[in-house]
């Protein structure tokens, strides 16, 4: 199944989030406002603006189960993202990412493994999964990795 595909709303409610992104590359992460990690919004940020123009989007997919690091309603998340770190790429609904209530989109995503080969759960807040232009999941990235780590890069570079 192509991820674009998938059922998810964006943080608006708005149904299809993932369908304009079709016949993009896209960095789908995990993102949470209150992480230790949280700072990488503005590598993502960055590499967004980096590489829009040539048909590549983040995409932010809000998740509260990592000791409820994201509690906050969807209005208060973009109020942080935009105030905060200037994001301009599309975020989602807040979901699940791992157990029984996992969303879609992280049973497809969880399939791919990273360099390490890591497979399955999702490990902490912004672990980033590559989406080819075709919908497939070209690589996964742990959550230690900046956005503007040069093998990311590369391999958005190969992408696209």
């Amino acid at each position: 199944m192509s991820v674009y595909e998938v059922d998810i709303a964006a943080i608006d409610g708005t149904r299809g989030a993932l369908a304009p992104q079709a016949g993009r590359v896209t960095l789908v992460v995990n993102v949470a406002s209150k992480c230790g990690l949280t700072p990488q919004y503005a590598g993502l940020e960055a590499v967004h603006e980096r590489y829009a123009d040539r048909g590549f989007a983040v995409v932010g997919v809000p998740c509260n189960q990592f000791l409820g690091q994201e509690p906050g309603t969807p209005e208060e998340i973009v109020e942080f993202c935009t105030s905060t770190y200037g994001v301009t790429f599309p975020l989602t609904e807040k979901i699940e990412v791992n157990g029984d209530g996992r969303h879609p989109l992280y049973s497809v995503l969880t399939e791919a493994g990273d360099a390490e080969g890591h497979t399955g759960d999702i490990r902490w807040n912004f672990e980033k999964f590559l989406v080819g232009r075709d919908g497939s999941v070209v690589g996964r990235f742990g959550p230690q990795v900046e956005p503007e780590d040069p093998a990311l890069l590369a391999a958005i570079d190969a992408a696209l």
